[in-house]
């Protein structure tokens, strides 16, 4: 089966590429709107780049487009389970768009590694985005693996990022590391 893979970074990519590959044709698709500032998405597509490289993976990369992301989950902005949902489903919106025109037989996303992430609303947003695109959403849960994904990628030093990527997940993870220094003093 031809798979295009949704990668949100390089160190997520690690582990869901290395699961997938082994029954699957499979190429990456870096499409990411919502990552903030651009030096930000630069340096997250990069990494992601400079893994791919070192492994021969090949990478594909929707433009980067902070306005779509913005439109998407405008009105959510104090929701965030809302927003988040919504964002999954411009990302993967873009990625079966992308492979449906492509010819592949389905998507899967790295999404499902992060044990921050709700599986339930990347399921959610992904047959949704598969089921308009005309393509078939391989359902997937890496989280098992976010262990070795973590650690492989501390190994390779890999730039690890530190929120989620967009401005408001930016804003909220400052607040908690905040929080928890508040809480140690």
């Amino acid at each position: 089966m031809r798979v295009m893979l949704h990668a949100c970074c390089g160190p997520c990519l690690i582990e869901p590429f290395d699961a997938l590959v082994s029954e699957h044709d499979v190429t990456v698709c870096y499409a990411n709107p919502n990552i903030h500032p651009l030096g930000e998405y630069q340096r997250r597509l990069q990494t992601l780049l400079d893994y791919a490289d070192s492994r021969g993976i090949e990478v594909l990369e929707e433009p980067y487009d902070m306005v779509s992301w913005m439109r998407a989950v405008a009105g959510l902005e104090e929701d965030l389970s809302k927003r988040c949902k919504a964002c999954f489903r411009l990302r993967l919106g873009m990625v079966a768009d992308r492979a449906a025109a492509l010819g592949y037989d389905a998507v899967a996303t790295t999404l499902t590694v992060s044990p921050y992430q709700d599986p339930d609303s990347i399921r959610d947003a992904a047959l949704a985005a598969c089921e308009a695109a005309g393509i078939e959403y391989l359902d997937t849960d890496f989280r098992e693996r976010y262990r070795d994904a973590t650690q492989r990628s501390r190994e390779l030093g890999m730039y690890r990022q530190n929120y989620c990527g967009c401005v408001l997940s930016d804003i909220e993870a400052q607040r908690e590391r905040e929080a928890r220094r508040a809480r140690r003093v």
